[in-house]
């Protein structure tokens, strides 16, 4: 803009004036900063939002599913209390009841005389057979040295 609009205003005029018909520099820097800043504050909201399941994922799998499913909860119904529900059940280890009682249970099937649990009968198989192929090794050397 070299010419006056008027012969009151000043000589130079700031950078961020544009002549008519051009481009706004400023306005698409602007934008593109607006765009980015929006972008980045998404982000930052999935992965806060996401804390919990991570936090539960080294945990059982029935506790991380709830965790879980209070996430999806929290971010449809956009109610907060599913998500600090689900992040406070990641913090907690809950003890492991299952194994207990599955053990518990088959010993009861045992001493009522019921069939082994299928683990058990492939378990025990493979560790006796690996007891008599020690044994067969140990009396290889015991006869070879006399």
């Amino acid at each position: 803009m070299s010419e006056q609009l008027h012969p009151m205003g000043p000589h130079h005029l700031p950078l961020f004036i544009v002549a008519p018909g051009q481009t706004d520099v400023l306005m698409v820097v602007t934008g593109f900063i607006l765009i980015g800043a929006v972008f980045g504050v998404g982000l930052f909201y999935w992965h806060l939002h996401s804390l919990p399941e991570r936090m539960a994922h080294r945990t059982q799998k029935l506790q991380f599913e709830i965790v879980a499913v209070l996430g999806l909860i929290s971010l449809f119904t956009h109610e907060h209390i599913y998500w600090i529900a689900g992040l406070l059940l990641a913090l907690i280890d809950l003890p492991d009841f299952s194994t207990p009682l599955r053990s518990i249970a088959d010993s009861v099937e045992r001493l009522a005389g019921g069939p082994p649990p299928d683990g058990e009968t492939e378990a025990a198989a493979a560790t006796s057979a690996g007891a008599n192929d020690q044994n067969a090794h140990a009396d290889d050397k015991v006869h070879s040295h006399a």
